[in-house]
C-alpha cells in the first residue's frame, strides 16, 4: 500500500511538471510569433515621439538593456533558456507598464485578492449548491422542489459579466449601498483592525454575490441529477424497507455517495471558476489577477501578460493536483495502485 501510495503521487507530480512544462513553452513561443512591434521598440518609439534629439549610439545602447531586461537578448532558443533560468528563480523580468517594477511583485500584490475572492465564493457555493441539489433530487416530485429548481436554473444560462453589471448598476448606483470598485477605500493603508477588515467585505461583497449565485447552479444541477438516480438503487430501495430513518438514509446511502463524482467536478472546474473570477474582477475594478491582467493587456505589458497567465495555470494545475491526491482518501473504490 506504502509503495502504491508513493507511485500514484510520483506520478500525479510528473504530469503536473509536464503540464507547466509544455503551457509555459507555449505561452513564451506565441508572443514571439507575433508579427506586431515588440515591446523594446515601442518602448523607444515612445521616448523618440517626445521630440527631444536623442544620439543614435544611446538609442542602440537603450534598445540593448532593453532586450536584456526583457529577456529577448540573442535568437529564440537563447531566449528560451534563459527565460527557464530566470523562471526557476522566480524572476518573470520587469513590468513594461509598471518599470522597474518586477512582474513577480505585481502578481504577489494581486494574487490573494483574487484567491480570498475565487476561495471563500467556491467553497460556499459547492456547499450550498450541493446541499440545495440533494434535497431537491430527493424530493424531486414535490411542488416546492421544482419551484426552487426552475429559480437556481434560470441563473445558470446568465454570463458573469452581465450578472455582474447589473448587481454594480443596481446595488452601486439605482440603490447605492455598496462600493462601486475597488478593494478598500482610496488613501487608506491595508491593516488588520476590524474597521480595515469590514471595508473589505464590503467592497468585495459584490463581486462575491455574482460568483456566488452562478457557481450554485451548476453544483445544484449535477447534484440533483445525481441524487434522483441514487434514489432508484436497490440498496436505497431496501434501506427504505428497513428501520433506518429517512434522514439517515438520505445521509449515509445517497447523499454520500453522490457527492464523491462532485469532488472530481470540483477539480475539472477549477480553470472555469478562475475564468469567471478573473471576469468579475473587471467588472468591478477588484485588484485581484484578472484586474491586472486587463491592465496589462491596455498597455501591451508583454513580460506582465506572460507573468499572469503563467500563474494562473500554476494555480488552476496545483488545485487540481491537491483534488486529485486527496479523492482517494475520499473514495474507497480508488486504488492508488491505478
Amino acid at each position: 500500500m506504502k509503495k502504491s501510495l508513493v507511485d500514484y503521487v510520483v506520478r500525479r507530480i510528473i504530469q503536473f511538471i509536464i503540464l507547466v512544462i509544455i503551457s509555459t513553452s507555449i505561452i513564451f513561443i506565441l508572443p514571439r510569433l507575433s508579427t506586431d512591434t515588440g515591446p523594446v521598440e515601442q518602448a523607444i518609439g515612445r521616448v523618440m515621439s517626445q521630440g527631444q534629439y536623442i544620439d543614435p549610439q544611446a538609442v542602440e545602447q537603450l534598445r540593448e538593456n532593453l532586450e536584456i531586461a526583457y529577456g529577448l537578448k540573442g535568437n529564440i532558443f537563447q531566449q528560451y533558456f534563459t527565460f527557464w533560468g530566470n523562471f526557476l528563480k522566480g524572476d518573470l523580468g520587469p513590468s513594461f507598464a509598471y518599470f522597474p517594477t518586477p512582474v513577480t511583485e505585481l502578481i504577489f500584490h494581486s494574487l490573494p485578492w483574487t484567491i480570498g475572492l475565487l476561495g471563500i465564493t467556491t467553497i460556499l457555493s459547492w456547499i450550498l449548491g450541493n446541499w440545495l441539489g440533494g434535497i431537491v433530487g430527493n424530493n424531486r416530485n414535490k411542488k416546492w422542489a421544482r419551484t426552487v429548481e426552475v429559480i437556481i436554473n434560470g441563473f445558470r444560462p446568465i454570463p458573469h459579466y452581465i450578472l455582474a453589471l447589473v448587481l454594480l448598476i443596481l446595488f452601486s448606483h439605482v440603490f447605492p449601498i455598496f462600493p462601486s470598485g475597488g478593494a478598500y477605500p482610496p488613501g487608506i493603508i491595508p491593516n488588520f483592525s476590524w474597521s480595515f477588515i469590514l471595508e473589505v467585505i464590503k467592497h468585495a461583497f459584490l463581486p462575491a454575490l455574482s460568483l456566488f449565485i452562478l457557481g450554485i447552479g451548476g453544483w445544484f444541477q449535477g447534484m440533483r441529477t445525481l441524487v434522483s438516480h441514487i434514489v432508484q438503487e436497490d440498496y436505497v430501495t431496501y434501506a427504505k424497507l428497513t428501520a433506518i430513518k429517512k434522514n439517515e438514509i438520505f445521509r449515509g446511502y445517497i447523499l454520500r455517495n453522490a457527492m464523491l463524482p462532485q469532488v472530481t467536478g470540483l477539480a475539472l472546474q477549477i480553470g472555469m471558476l478562475f475564468s469567471g473570477t478573473l471576469i468579475v474582477e473587471i467588472v468591478f475594478n477588484y485588484p485581484g489577477i484578472g484586474f491586472l491582467a486587463y491592465q496589462a493587456i491596455l498597455r501591451s505589458d508583454y513580460n506582465l501578460i506572460m507573468g499572469v497567465t503563467i500563474f494562473s495555470i500554476l494555480a488552476v494545475a496545483l488545485g487540481t493536483l491537491i483534488i486529485d491526491l486527496i479523492y482517494p482518501l475520499l473514495d474507497p473504490r480508488i486504488s492508488y495502485e491505478k
